[in-house]
């Protein structure tokens, strides 16, 4: 019997993240946790004055979701994160070697409508090119799937659904 994943839901600010995290989560009956809870007050200040973090910046955070991911192991759980480059996906991939990653994608018109729209959140719409600029998606040898931002939150989460049901080793 396969074991449930451990999926961190990636993609740029305003894909989608937090919406739909929770509800993939719900769907797989697995446990949710806020990427964004894991920053320190400082990333969180530097980025609502629309200054982009950089890498030792999101060191500390990336080790923190990687150790939630690591606790998670053959239980399953859902994470958001944005996980941008390569490189932060191998970081939280050697925290939590089990890790798959579903990178919600779409149209950057779409995406600003969307951030533009949201109240309460610290990313400036701003910030948006940086994100798109430092993106790295997956690569063929990376676990995961993208999935399309276009549609209802229900319709992204039953293709992100679907789509990691179809992956080698999947709990179905």
């Amino acid at each position: 019997m396969s074991t449930p994943h451990v999926v961190v839901v990636m993609g740029v600010a305003g894909t989608g993240k937090t919406t739909i995290g929770p509800l993939l989560a719900a769907r797989l009956g697995v446990p949710y946790a806020e990427g964004d809870d894991f920053h320190p007050p400082a990333n969180i200040a530097k980025m609502s004055a629309g200054t982009p973090l950089d890498d030792a910046d999101r060191w500390p955070w990336l080790d923190a979701i990687g150790s939630w991911a690591h606790g998670r192991a053959r239980l399953g759980g859902v994470v958001s994160c944005s996980a941008l480059k390569r490189s932060y996906r191998d970081r939280l991939r050697a925290a939590a070697p089990g890790v798959v990653f579903v990178h919600l994608t779409g149209d950057r018109a779409l995406i600003e409508d969307r951030m533009t729209q949201r109240q309460g959140h610290f990313m400036p719409t701003a910030l948006l090119d940086s994100q798109f600029a430092t993106l790295q998606p997956l690569q063929p040898d990376e676990a995961g799937v993208a999935v399309d931002v276009a549609g209802s939150p229900e319709e992204i989460t039953e293709r992100a659904a679907k789509a990691l049901g179809d992956l080698p080793g999947s709990a179905r």
